[in-house]
């Protein structure tokens, strides 16, 4: 993998990741763009003890460009984007209107393909390794930055989830706190250490795995829908050797991910059959945060597990999965479809 660090002409990071180690990247951005005005604000919850993040700048963000005016599509044909070249294997740069900025963090876009009409599902194995690899150097690099607690690597897919840009792209933060979510996974395995002085990861996984909602299993992955799944359809994607997130997996772990991966997110899109539209999903990187809070309760980052959650809000054909009463105002999931009859399906559509 070749990379290549440069600057776009309102001085944002943008880096290409190369699978051919002989290209060059120095296509300069010609836009005439100002420094962007970010006003990015970290706020308490008292009761909850939630971070929010405060970026009243998102508002003018780009909605729903024409595919002729893509920003994350290669500048071509005189028409210039936030990638400056005229191709490019991945592409990531800083977010221009980003959701954490400055002391609150910071939000990177990561372009998967040129391809504005592909998917990561499309991909080959080889572009969807390296992806891979560029998590892992986003992971590590973004790790060293003093105000960064926790990267989060994820794709939103479809206008359904709110993607506001079709080109297929996901997104990284970096995170000046421990998230919430991973705090609360964190007390679990601290009380389940305290009560058996075992990992509650590795007890998950293997009672998983024992059951009858197994989707697939390589050699170095596993893949299932978990008892209480949240989502109509949701899957957990592991390794099968414990690590605290990208940086720490073996090569061979690596060499499987794309198989196992792309297998998942074709799955995805049969679901509900072949006149339906693509599948939206959230596709989430779970690793072990930096900050203090990994080190309390006897817990440290080695005991938390990678992981990978995948889950769609359509429920059935034509209907979504909306957060409603129960769920937005108690954080109280309601399934409409049993995980068992979920895992079922997955299973049925292999390779169809």
């Amino acid at each position: 993998m070749r990379k290549t660090s440069t600057r776009l002409a309102d001085g944002r990071e943008l880096v290409y990741y190369d699978l051919d180690d002989a290209v060059v990247r120095d296509a300069v951005d010609l836009r005439p763009l100002e420094p962007t005005v970010t006003a990015s604000e970290i706020r308490r919850d008292p009761l909850l003890g939630d971070a929010v993040a405060v970026a009243s700048h998102r508002q003018g963000r780009t909605y729903h460009p024409p595919a002729d005016s893509c920003p994350l599509c290669p500048s071509r044909d005189g028409r210039p984007s936030e990638i400056p070249d005229s191709s490019y294997d991945v592409a990531v740069f800083e977010n221009r209107f980003p959701s954490l900025a400055g002391d609150s963090g910071r939000c990177e876009v990561v372009c998967f393909t040129p391809d504005h009409d592909a998917s990561f599902a499309t991909l080959s194995p080889e572009r969807a390794r390296l992806v891979l690899d560029v998590w892992t150097d986003r992971t590590a690099e973004l790790s060293r930055l003093p105000r960064v607690e926790q990267v989060f690597c994820f794709e939103n897919r479809g206008a359904e989830i709110g993607v506001t840009l079709g080109h297929p792209h996901g997104q990284i933060y970096g995170y000046p706190f421990v998230t919430p979510r991973t705090a609360r996974m964190l007390r679990s395995v601290a009380a389940h250490r305290g009560a058996t002085g075992e990992n509650l990861f590795d007890a998950v996984l293997a009672g998983e795995l024992a059951d009858e909602r197994v989707v697939l299993e390589g050699e170095h992955w596993a893949a299932f829908v978990p008892r209480a799944a949240h989502w109509p359809y949701e899957v957990h994607l592991y390794p099968r050797r414990r690590v605290p997130d990208l940086t720490a997996l073996d090569e061979a772990a690596r060499a499987e991910f794309p198989r196992v991966y792309l297998d998942l997110l074709r799955r995805f899109d049969r679901i509900f059959g072949p006149d339906e539209p693509p599948t939206p999903y959230v596709s989430a990187w779970h690793q072990a945060p930096r900050g203090p809070l990994a080190e309390a309760d006897g817990v440290t980052r080695e005991d938390f597990a990678l992981h990978l959650e995948l889950f769609t809000i359509r429920r059935t054909s034509g209907k979504l999965k909306f957060l409603a009463g129960s769920e937005s105002g108690m954080d109280v999931f309601v399934n409409d479809v049993p995980p068992e009859r979920a895992a079922g399906r997955l299973r049925e559509v292999a390779g169809s």
